[in-house]
């Protein structure tokens, strides 16, 4: 009886948590010119279907020698994000010219992988200062040919990522795959590829308490809103059904020990 009790309990409070919109970072999102910004690598999946996601590093791309997880808040948590530090370095206001990430040799099944992913339109989504950043890994050429045995597959090793300041606040941040920066994925060989990267800032007119406008009403993006709020339906519903159970067992009890 004591676990049981515990369990609804624990299950309101994390509700609860949600409802007030905690958040792991007390960051008030200021910084000086070269102050490291938080950029987190979050999943990838197909375009087509945002209920399929994966790991970021799922995906053999370049990853640091100790990939560091973010303390995730209960929000981020149903929103199925998994963050993890990326391999790009963005310090506020500095810009970077095709900077390498890394060199890599990709092995007959890496590149057989990335070319799976690349078949089907997988994106890439990343955080940075809580600003969300989508961009697809690669892309089919299909002009001119009928067959698809004889479409060919590319991969991207060219980010280059756009952000708009606005005195101390970052505002906005796009990513731009450069399209004749490719790696070969058609043929199942070993193929070497460099990463690399690219930032440009521009100043913006646009306050920091508007800055999520655009993301709010862009109809461009992966669309997971539906599925995730089915999801803390279906979370809710459970909920309530497991309470109505534990007063039910409750009710039981006590009614046959007022009858003793």
């Amino acid at each position: 009886m004591k676990n049981i009790g515990n369990r609804p309990t624990f299950l309101l409070l994390l509700i609860l948590g949600w409802l007030s919109n905690v958040r792991s970072d007390a960051s008030d999102h200021r910084y000086k010119d070269g102050d490291p910004v938080p950029l987190y690598a979050n999943k990838v999946g197909p375009f087509h279907n945002p209920s399929e996601t994966y790991r970021y590093f799922d995906l053999p791309f370049c990853s640091p020698d100790h990939v560091k997880e973010k303390k995730e808040a209960l929000g981020e948590v149903l929103n199925g994000d998994r963050l993890v530090s990326a391999p790009y370095k963005l310090n506020f206001r500095e810009e970077i010219d095709s900077s390498v990430v890394c060199k890599k040799k990709l092995s007959k099944d890496e590149v057989a992988f990335f070319r799976k992913a690349v078949d089907k339109d997988y994106y890439f989504q990343m955080y940075y200062d809580d600003l969300p950043i989508w961009g697809f890994i690669g892309k089919v050429d299909k002009e001119g040919k009928a067959d698809p045995s004889e479409y060919k597959y590319f991969l991207y090793k060219h980010i280059q990522f756009d952000i708009l300041y606005n005195k101390d606040h970052v505002i906005e941040i796009s990513a731009r795959m450069d399209p004749h920066s490719l790696v070969d994925l058609t043929e199942d060989k070993e193929v070497d590829a460099e990463f690399m990267y690219t930032v440009k800032w521009k100043e913006t007119d646009t306050p920091f308490e508007k800055r999520m406008d655009k993301y709010s009403m862009s109809s461009s993006l992966p669309h997971h809103l539906e599925i995730h709020w089915f999801s803390i339906i279906n979370s809710c519903v459970t909920v309530l059904l497991l309470t109505g159970f534990l007063a039910t067992i409750l009710m039981r009890v006590l009614k046959n020990d007022f009858i003793k």
